[in-house]
């Protein structure tokens, strides 16, 4: 192999060469197993089914060049990551009558590099950019098989459907995204005659280069975690990589990630950086902070080590870190322990009752809204008396930031603060996790035993975040740690004298719970001593103070010299959401609609992500949804007072009045109905893009079809 390409392989596939060598084709023919032999048949069978000819001729009208272009549009990013990486890969296979193809998530070509003479034949069976290669189309193909098995597939000659296509070997592999949708396919096609060995390892190699790139593009402003149990393979394609959010939740993987671990996307997502290496996010900020860091070892639950090394931009994962939890990067955040002396580098010293509120702090947490002051409220009079409290609310509504607040507020400020998520440690391990264990309690134990969370938070707070989650059988030992304020780790027959303040929180319903003997009522009793609601984002008052304030916070780490602001239509938009992720929602979608309006000082609605976007559209065409979509944009008074104080700790919120708040330069208009203001942007659109619709599509996010029929359908009569 050849510069980059091959550095980026060494030590990743098991397949080298130098320079110039030549790479013998397969002279015996394709021998491979039953697996494939299954999945050809059951192609041919999905094929048959939908009435696909072996016989038809190959479609010769491909997009038209405006349709192409907004195909190519649509896919932009695709090709900027896959582009260079075609070349490298186009690289190792020159002159062997072959060509690279780069199709979309629905299997329509929008790039391909190759061997001339060998383009001019793959054209004359459709094989070029603007052709759709799904199976419905092109029966079985390796492109269209790749998308509909969603692995990497290989079709050699008589294997593909159509007689036409019987001259070509082709090997293709899906790129996903790093929560494992597909993004396209990746396809090296030529002539069965020259196959190659090794072509699908290359395949495969350059795929997962580009979802690396996505990956890393995706996740630039939080921690990165690379890799592998071998040391020496960091930095190469087997390294596995995972994006950490500030709170320790792991949001994102690459494929060797998955294989390394043995997991699916999904379960990996359910657990967080402790669960699934014993390690903290600010440990590893510690560790890595430094560009001289060598990587640590780490075992997992069932034995296994691995190295790691993390990888951060410092600046810009601190402000995200503290926008998040209203603390510093250096304090670990969900199941991590607070030492002292972090908290007393990060935060400034608690001071005394009737002075300011340290950073943080309950007083934070008010951004207008009579709820929330509510519960502020009653907090503060029983606070430090040695009360439980127990927070309700649905998921992402801010439970654990008002648990961080009364700590900060409270006499153990300087203590250790331990938060412990009971619904995303395996059933399993959460009492090892909560009472520690001692040497050999248990196989795969760690060696010297390891401290459990309530010792840890001895001192200090323990907050047990989804209480409602953990095992019935366990909660007969947690009330037996509360009582006699003593805790028994694992293996163990001496006890550990505890003196901690808990805080528990659930969006369960513990009431019905016991009714259904899955909650002890015991339990309930002793940890229920002040209970608060937390309501959901949908009815709240003060969701425009936290745009704001969300918003300021994401645009100081970006270097911005001036504030994003919503636009009319994506405040209008915001209101009449039902926000079902609440608060943590709120902010993945500002922070997502942030990056994607770059220098641009207004955020529309072509910033914002698709799948949301339909949502809330939708929401908003709801019954009796119009008429207060036409009310003026004004922000209640109470509100703006909140979005004008520094930006601070991340609270709960909710929505607020039917009517939707006026930024700074809008003014009122008369009142319209959802689809004269959709008819109005599209017309504006279009005027602004000088009759271009093609233009106009795409900075409106929809179809051409939808613009050419929404015009029509309203022509002044």
């Amino acid at each position: 192999m050849r510069g980059p390409f091959h550095s980026a392989f060494v030590g990743g596939v098991g397949v080298r060469r130098g320079g110039d060598e030549p790479v013998r084709p397969i002279a015996s023919g394709l021998k491979l197993g039953p697996d494939h032999v299954d999945t050809i048949d059951q192609s041919h069978e999905r094929c048959a089914a939908l009435g696909v000819s072996r016989i038809e001729r190959p479609d010769h009208n491909p997009l038209g060049r405006s349709d192409l272009a907004v195909v190519r549009d649509r896919n932009l990013r695709l090709h900027d990551h896959a582009a260079p990486v075609m070349e490298m890969l186009y690289e190792q296979i020159v002159n062997t009558e072959s060509m690279v193809v780069l199709c979309d998530a629905t299997g329509t070509i929008i790039h391909s590099i190759g061997d001339d003479d060998f383009l001019a034949r793959a054209s004359k069976v459709a094989l070029q950019p603007g052709v759709n290669w799904s199976e419905s189309t092109k029966g079985t193909n390796a492109i269209g098989t790749a998308l509909i098995e969603e692995v990497p597939t290989l079709v050699h000659a008589d294997e593909h459907y159509m007689h036409a296509n019987h001259f070509l070997t082709c090997s293709a592999a899906p790129i996903l995204d790093p929560r494992g949708n597909i993004l396209g396919v990746l396809d090296v096609t030529g002539d069965h005659r020259s196959f190659h060995q090794h072509t699908m390892a290359l395949v495969k190699m350059s795929a997962r280069m580009i979802e690396n790139h996505w990956l890393t593009d995706d996740y630039r402003n939080v921690m990165r975690l690379h890799f592998h149990s071998r040391v020496e393979f960091i930095g190469t394609l087997m390294e596995g990589i995972l994006a950490v959010a500030a709170d320790g939740k792991l949001v994102g993987a690459n494929r060797g990630a998955l294989e390394q671990l043995g997991l699916s996307g999904a379960a990996l997502r359910m657990h967080s950086l402790t669960t699934l290496f014993g390690t903290t996010v600010g440990a590893l900020v510690d560790r890595f902070r430094s560009p001289l860091a060598t990587p640590m070892p780490v075992q997992l639950n069932g034995g296994r080590q691995f190295h790691i090394h993390a990888r951060f931009n410092w600046p810009v994962w601190a402000s995200l870190s503290e926008a998040v939890s209203g603390s510093t990067a250096q304090e670990p955040s969900v199941g991590t322990v607070h030492s002292p002396a972090a908290e007393a580098t990060s935060r400034p010293e608690a001071p005394a009752r009737g002075g300011a509120a340290p950073a943080g702090g309950l007083a934070q947490l008010r951004t207008g809204d009579a709820q929330v002051a509510s519960v502020i409220d009653k907090i503060r009079r029983v606070l430090d008396r040695d009360i439980p409290m127990l927070i309700l609310g649905e998921t992402g509504t801010g439970k654990e930031l008002l648990a961080r607040a009364i700590h900060v507020d409270s006499a153990r400020a300087k203590q250790p603060f331990v938060a412990v998520n009971c619904a995303s440690i395996p059933e399993t391990l959460i009492e090892a996790e909560l009472f520690g264990y001692e040497d050999g309690a248990f196989t795969g134990a760690r060696r010297k035993g390891a401290v459990g969370k309530i010792v840890q938070a001895n001192g200090g707070t323990l907050f047990l975040d989804e209480i409602g989650d953990m095992p019935v059988a366990l909660q007969a030992h947690l009330l037996r740690v509360l009582q006699e304020r003593q805790v028994t780790p694992l293996g163990s027959s001496k006890s550990v004298a505890v003196d901690v303040s808990i805080i528990c929180a659930t969006h369960r319903n513990l009431r019905e719970m016991i009714d259904q003997k899955l909650f002890r009522e015991d339990l309930f009793y002793r940890l229920n001593g002040l209970a608060v609601r937390l309501p959901p984002l949908r009815e709240r008052s003060d969701l425009l103070a936290l745009v704001r304030r969300i918003l300021d916070q994401l645009a100081e780490p970006a270097g911005r010299g001036r504030h994003l602001q919503p636009n009319a239509e994506v405040l209008q938009l915001f209101q009449h959401y039902h926000w079902p992720g609440n608060v943590r929602q709120l902010f993945n979608v500002l922070r997502t609609a942030a990056v994607m309006a770059a220098s641009e000082p207004v955020i529309t609605r072509e910033h914002l992500s698709d799948d949301f976007l339909d949502e809330a559209l939708a929401a908003q065409a709801a019954p009796g949804v119009a008429a207060a979509a036409a009310a003026p944009v004004v922000l209640p008074p109470q509100a703006a007072a909140v979005a004008a104080m520094p930006p601070a700790d991340l609270a709960p919120v909710a929505p607020a009045e039917p009517t939707a708040p006026r930024w700074s330069g809008e003014t009122a208009s008369a009142p319209k109905s959802l689809e004269e203001m959709e008819i109005d942007a599209i017309r504006r659109a279009v005027d602004e893009a000088g009759g271009n619709i093609s233009v106009a599509s795409k900075r409106l996010g929809i179809s051409r079809n939808t613009i050419y029929r929404k015009l029509r359908w309203n022509l002044p009569r």
